[in-house]
């Protein structure tokens, strides 16, 4: 390889943009500064632009999507080089794969080569296949399957030594931590003292607990942080170490976010946390709606019953208590669900509508369509889901303002009319937070996205441009950068950012793919990933 040569751009240091050139050779940064052109060099002009580390996104559902060029230009044109997969309790490896095939088929789909074979057969899936790369949380509620299968009962003391060792197998692999879906199943059947068992290899390992707490977030806030806080001091006692922890798209008030950050500090626990520039959710539509019983059986039988006209009106009746009751819905809920993904090629006029708008085109009532819907689809569907108390632009401001703060999308790249923030989060961050709202400066931009994560997750020499560092590199337009991907047109390119590398090799030029693959899954060893 010839070194390439980064000329006439800036790097943001603390103190502010300076102007360098950068010099990468054999996937490294090799010099910072002044740099001399040799008659070989590879130079790319950058004039005006700020040369960034690639940024990490530390919550998304691109699990096995990489090698998709459609996502990973999505990614690579908002300056992403790394995500962290595994999320929310459910995921390919341990196991087949067959489970998170299956119930996260809305959310993750997949995987196109992984069938089994473990953490170390995932991330090894991973090399050379994508022009970005990946690491892994072990995600607890796969691990539940693979012991307890669909047991709703708590695990017994062997279950939970086995499921540790499992969770020991993945961090000896290189998997970056444990992540749980306390909202989904099986991880709504995992306890505090279930969880800390397994927790404890992952403290040993110096990895990251990463949770989808339980309770649906908002006002249910504080119950799923005293849990978190419970479950770092089980842990760490067990395994003689601290747990580190980190919280999933942790989405409420400000004041409730930044006061349950206090409340983790004060407990002793050493939190990270990501949160998403959109006031809008995105998951399963059978989550809010399904009773737990159903939603845990096997997938044929779960659209048995929901198609079964006797068992209908019991679960029109729990499908609507529940979402009158959640935290986040309450009694508008059939104007506050998009319809985001229906795998029932017969549905598909209903993408981008709410459950009302497409109950009255259906001629029935919101959570008829809906149940439908889910039984048409075989329970492949997912939704958009707004929020009672739609938060200004300031209000996240607050929130992300908090040192503790890591870029996270929770991007979900399935279905017709998915959620904007897969293609537009990291570009909505620069434009919203950085060049309109000075809620961060440039410096803060990189220690959000991609200093901190990079730290906080292991994932070696990467997050500064250094000499030594990794150069997985983003080329800014600081004054063009901006997302575009909308609610009502979700897929569209973020713009301002035309030129990526990952381990030195240019893998987006002029806006476009170059086609290249040197993306690799990114392994934990000896408490960082190399």
């Amino acid at each position: 390889m010839t070194r390439t040569v980064l000329r006439g751009g800036s790097v943001v240091s603390a103190d502010g943009p300076v102007r360098v050139d950068v010099a990468v050779d054999g996937g490294e940064i090799v010099q910072v500064g002044q740099v001399d052109r040799d008659a070989a060099d590879t130079v790319v002009d950058v004039s005006g632009r700020f040369v960034l580390p690639g940024f990490v996104d530390v919550h998304s559902h691109a699990d096995g999507l990489l090698g998709d060029s459609e996502v990973a230009l999505a990614l690579l044109r908002q300056g992403v080089t790394s995500v962290i997969a595994g999320q929310d309790g459910v995921s390919y490896a341990p196991g087949d794969g067959a489970y998170a095939t299956e119930y996260f088929a809305a959310i993750n789909g997949p995987h196109p080569s992984y069938r089994g074979g473990g953490v170390g057969a995932y991330l090894a899936a991973a090399d050379g296949t994508s022009a970005l790369n990946t690491g892994y949380l072990v995600p607890a509620g796969t691990v539940r399957f693979e012991v307890c299968g669909r047991s709703d009962r708590p695990a017994a003391d062997d279950e939970r030594r086995r499921m540790a060792g499992l969770v020991a197998e993945g961090m000896e692999a290189g998997a970056l931590g444990l992540s749980s879906g306390l909202d989904y199943v099986p991880g709504l059947f995992q306890g505090a003292a279930e969880l800390a068992a397994l927790c404890a290899p992952v403290a040993r390992a110096g990895g990251v607990y990463v949770t989808h707490m339980r309770g649906g977030y908002e006002a249910n806030t504080a119950a799923g942080i005293d849990e978190v806080a419970e479950i770092a001091q089980r842990a760490s006692r067990e395994a003689g170490a601290d747990l580190r922890v980190h919280v999933s798209h942790f989405h409420a008030d400000a004041d409730i976010v930044l006061g349950q950050l206090d409340a983790l500090a004060q407990a002793g626990a050493d939190a990270t946390f990501d949160a998403y520039p959109y006031i809008r959710g995105c998951t399963l539509l059978g989550m809010p709606l399904l009773p737990p019983e159903v939603s845990t059986l096997p997938r044929d039988e779960a659209v048995a019953v929901i198609a079964d006209p006797s068992r209908r009106p019991a679960l029109r009746e729990t499908g609507e208590r529940r979402a009158t009751g959640s935290a986040s819905l309450g009694p508008d809920w059939p104007d506050m669900i998009t319809v985001a993904h229906l795998a029932a090629p017969e549905l598909a006029w209903a993408h981008g509508l709410t459950l009302r708008e497409a109950a009255q085109r259906a001629g029935t009532s919101p959570i008829d369509f809906a149940l439908d819907a889910l039984a048409a689809s075989r329970l492949e569907c997912s939704a958009v889901m707004a929020v009672r108390n739609a938060r200004p632009v300031t209000e996240l401001a607050r929130i992300f303002a908090h040192p503790a703060h890591t870029g996270g999308s929770d991007g979900i790249f399935i279905g017709a009319h998915p959620h904007p923030r897969a293609a537009g989060s990291f570009a909505r961050y620069l434009r919203e937070y950085v060049r309109e709202l000075g809620t961060w400066s440039w410096t803060d931009a990189v220690h959000h996205l991609s200093a901190l994560p990079a730290r906080r997750f292991g994932l070696g020499r990467r997050g500064a441009v250094v000499a030594g560092a990794v150069a997985d590199l983003a080329i800014v337009d600081p004054e063009t950068v901006a997302d575009r991907a909308t609610y009502e047109s979700p897929r569209r390119l973020a713009t301002g950012i035309d030129d990526v590398l990952v381990a030195g090799v240019q893998v987006l030029s002029g806006g476009e793919l170059t086609g290249a693959l040197p993306g690799r899954g990114l392994r934990r060893a000896a408490g960082r990933a190399a």
